[in-house]
């Protein structure tokens, strides 16, 4: 005979996953704000200097993670590494334009489809099974959405919605290819995302004739951001990855969606509408409710 047991809390590693990625989508919400704060530069040179900073930083979490070389290990990690790190830079530059061609909240809110781009590609790539109650914090989460979208501010542009849209696929392959590798040590991806980026998009703004010295403010906040918003909220993501299923990660991460367009309100006001209010609102009650559902499983005990 089989009984369902009473439900049982997850393991402390998860428990510790999805802080881990919650808080990652805290720290990317601040990527509007710091693109926001930027004069001059556009999205390749601000990807450039960003790299920079990302880079020197995912060197030496590597280096005292596991006491080796980070290129040594990347090339170790075989295609998982390098489909995350390409994967990354155009999650990058799809962001990037799409913040500074759109409005903050459109653009936050259309990276609100990576998790059901992730739920599909996991399902058909990696057969992980999409458990009921986060295809219900999914579809809510499209509610959510779709009240957002409904009340366009008239600020928003094809190209940077199509661009926002590129982002998040990007960023769904990024999901899988950690899941996909997530036996070994997948920090080296975001390392190379970030080699990867600073060449393409060097190449790009000497092909365009861009400057390649930024103003002190515009190459210091770029810097920053390849630190502390970017580069950190990756480190963190990145070690979550391990405990959390690909369906579930990017719909934890949905945080920057709900406060980025709440950053850029406080500090330069620019506006929020009722309808993305309400429709934010929607997302963090389908964060908390998936998340609360996923810490307690319920594994089925025989009895004979």
């Amino acid at each position: 005979m089989t009984e369902t047991a009473p439900a049982q809390p997850l393991p402390e590693t998860r428990v510790q996953g999805y802080l881990l990625v919650i808080l990652a989508g805290v720290l990317w919400s601040t990527v509007g704000l710091g693109i926001r704060l930027i004069e001059d530069a556009l999205v390749w040179q601000i990807l450039f200097y960003r790299s920079f900073g990302l880079t020197a930083l995912l060197y030496i979490v590597i280096r005292l993670r596991t006491g080796q070389n980070p290129l040594t290990l990347a090339r170790k990690g075989g295609w998982p590494t390098m489909i995350g790190g390409a994967s990354l830079v155009a999650a990058y530059a799809g962001g990037i334009y799409a913040i500074q061609n759109t409005s903050v909240a459109d653009a936050m809110l259309l990276f609100a489809s990576a998790p059901f781009m992730t739920a599909v590609l996991a399902w058909i790539i990696l057969g992980e099974r999409v458990r009921a109650h986060t295809w219900i914090a999914i579809l809510a989460a499209c509610g959510g959405i779709g009240v957002m979208v409904s009340d366009s501010s008239g600020v928003s542009s094809l190209s940077g919605n199509l661009a926002a849209l590129f982002s998040a696929l990007g960023f769904a392959v990024f999901t899988i290819a950690l899941r996909w590798g997530r036996k070994g040590e997948m920090l080296p991806a975001v390392f190379v995302s970030g080699l990867m980026a600073i060449v393409v998009m060097g190449v790009i703004c000497v092909v365009l004739g861009l400057p390649m010295v930024l103003t002190p403010r515009d190459g210091g906040i770029a810097l920053c951001m390849g630190l502390f918003q970017v580069g950190a909220g990756l480190v963190l993501y990145t070690i979550g990855s391990k405990h959390v299923p690909a369906a579930e990660l990017t719909l934890l991460s949905l945080a920057e969606v709900v406060l980025g367009p709440l950053w850029v309100w406080m500090f330069l006001g620019e506006t929020i509408s009722v309808a993305t209010a309400i429709g934010g609102a929607i997302l963090l009650a389908a964060i908390a409710f998936n998340a609360a559902l996923g810490m307690r499983r319920k594994p089925p005990v025989t009895l004979v």
